[in-house]
């Protein structure tokens, strides 16, 4: 008698590995939770606002108070209250630019190894290290 083969397991899945692979990967990002940025492009361009969360793997941010949309939310329990819910939604973070910690302008930022072998971010006008706020 025949054994029943449901799936073809015999054929290389490489293809599928690959693919998985390649959606995984991380966004390298110049911001992290905590930063003040200000907003180079888009509809609330010259805004300036506080990262509130950090999405690595499609490379945008949340910033409070910038690009703010509505949501119409269902009360999930009898004590809810329905309606309209205002909250910020992520943008791009090639869109928004680090604001320099010493003269409160926008700026670039440059890494530098330590003595100890810690990464610091460096502002490119001022040459200032900025400090990584958690």
């Amino acid at each position: 008698m025949r054994v029943l083969k449901h799936r073809k397991t015999d054929r290389p899945r490489a293809v599928n590995r690959k693919r998985h692979a390649d959606n995984v990967e991380r966004v390298k990002l110049h911001v992290v939770k905590g930063d003040t940025v200000r907003v180079v492009r888009g509809d609330d361009k010259g805004k300036e606002g506080k990262i509130i969360r950090v999405y690595p793997k499609t490379g945008r941010v949340t910033i409070e108070g910038v690009n703010i949309v509505k949501r119409h939310r269902r009360a999930r329990n009898p004590d809810e209250q329905s309606g309209i819910v205002d909250f910020p939604a992520p943008v791009h973070a090639s869109n928004v630019m680090l604001i320099d910690p010493k003269t409160g302008v926008p700026t670039r930022t440059r890494r530098q190894i330590d003595e100890d072998g810690t990464k610091e971010r460096i502002a490119v006008k001022s040459g200032e290290a900025i400090p990584k706020t958690r």
